[in-house]
């Protein structure tokens, strides 16, 4: 192959699919030197090869508001984008994640002719269910990072492939809570425990005075123990701590830290964890770690949310990984401090559970285990291979 026709686009609407694409790209640039990476990309793509046609920050929009405001820009990018890819400069379109952007613009591609594969299925075992008819309009082939994801897909029809959890590969199989405390600056010998309220404005804005409350409820019964708190963005930290100088006595205030992102870090240091839904969740199970799962959102959006519904009766990543109810979840009105702080506590004091804890997070953390570069750039090159015999 020479010329255009050896360029795959990749689009990462955000820092994590920068992340996820970029080892992807030099696994390709490793099975064949002859495609170039273009696209959409964040630093580390770039760094692994890729030609940026724009910046990841172009789309890296969160929150209604700033959406709307942007939307007419948004737009006028992604019909740029198409009509590049749809004249011919790509043999395929590789969409990460980022399915609000990503899945329109394939479809649109794909009904040219170009080859497109969707990695990281949008959460349609959650509650947007009925995102699997615009991923069939969309995707020649999604790339799944979870195992429990491909029946879905094949009940569906819809070609998938299981590629393992970037996660899995970078986090170690047995964690290290003393390096990870020293890396901290934090105390070796006394209970740790980590709030984790979300890395969005409005769910720390929801979830976060609960976990603060908790708090100051946990820090009466853990005399000593200590509370950090990774703030995800610099950006939050004003209102993370706005939260906790309402929600917490002056006495608990002098225990808790809040530390500017290094979560994993901080999920490696603590004993305990309250975490909002999310990915946090399952980064908490692959750092063997017992938690509570806390979330809240508004009335409206949570009508919506049970009105439409799902495939599955967990919101956790630890418990949909598992098929059971594997670890506590509070969500809406049960999402209380009494109730999370409690929950922690008996976790905590039961050496038992946590031993049982840690062999089903061990196992989880196999099961997601694999080289997923290689395995993803295998299903990219096979899938413009296939779609290119049928259309022939």
């Amino acid at each position: 192959m020479t010329g255009e026709a050896t360029c795959i686009a990749f689009v990462a609407g955000e820092a994590s699919g920068d992340l996820l694409a970029a080892p992807v790209i030099e696994a390709l640039q490793r099975h064949d030197p002859s495609y170039q990476a273009v696209g959409v990309a964040g630093e580390r793509m770039i760094a692994a090869g890729c030609n940026a046609w724009y910046h990841v920050r172009e789309l890296s929009v969160r929150g209604y508001v700033e959406v709307l405001r942007e939307l007419p820009r948004l737009l006028r990018l992604r019909r740029t984008l198409a009509q590049r890819l749809c004249a011919g400069s790509c043999c395929a379109l590789v969409g990460v994640d980022s399915p609000d952007f990503n899945l329109a613009l394939e479809t649109r591609v794909r009904r040219a002719g170009v080859p497109t594969i969707h990695y990281v299925s949008p959460s349609i075992w959650a509650w947007r269910g009925w995102r699997i008819e615009r991923i069939r309009q969309a995707a020649d082939r999604v790339l799944l990072v979870f195992p429990f994801e491909q029946s879905i897909y094949d009940r569906a029809g819809i070609p998938a492939t299981y590629v393992g959890h970037p996660l899995a590969s970078e986090i170690a199989l047995r964690p290290d809570r003393a390096a990870a405390r020293v890396r901290l600056g934090i105390a070796a010998d006394k209970p740790v425990i980590c709030l984790m309220p979300g890395s969005r404005r409005a769910e720390i804005q929801y979830i976060g005075p609960v976990f603060f409350a908790a708090a100051e409820r946990l820090a009466r019964d853990l005399s000593d123990a200590i509370f950090i708190v990774p703030v995800a963005d610099v950006s939050l930290r004003p209102l993370v701590e706005q939260i906790r100088s309402q929600t917490c006595t002056q006495v608990t205030l002098e225990r808790i830290t809040l530390i500017e992102g290094r979560s994993h870090d901080c999920l490696e240091a603590c004993d305990g964890v309250l975490v909002a839904s999310g990915t946090a969740t399952l980064e908490a199970a692959l750092y063997k770690r017992p938690m509570v799962i806390a979330y809240r959102v508004p009335i409206g959006s949570a009508w919506v949310m049970r009105r439409i519904g799902g495939y599955l009766p967990w919101v956790g990543l630890p418990n949909i990984l598992a098929g059971e109810a594997l670890v506590s979840e509070f969500l809406q009105e049960q999402a209380t401090p009494q109730a999370v702080a409690d929950q922690l506590l008996r976790v905590l004091g039961d050496e038992k559970q946590q031993r049982q804890l840690e062999e089903r997070f061990c196992a989880m953390h196999e099961s997601l285990r694999r080289d997923t570069p290689a395995l993803a750039s295998e299903a990219i090159l096979h899938t413009i291979a296939q779609v290119r015999t049928h259309r022939s």
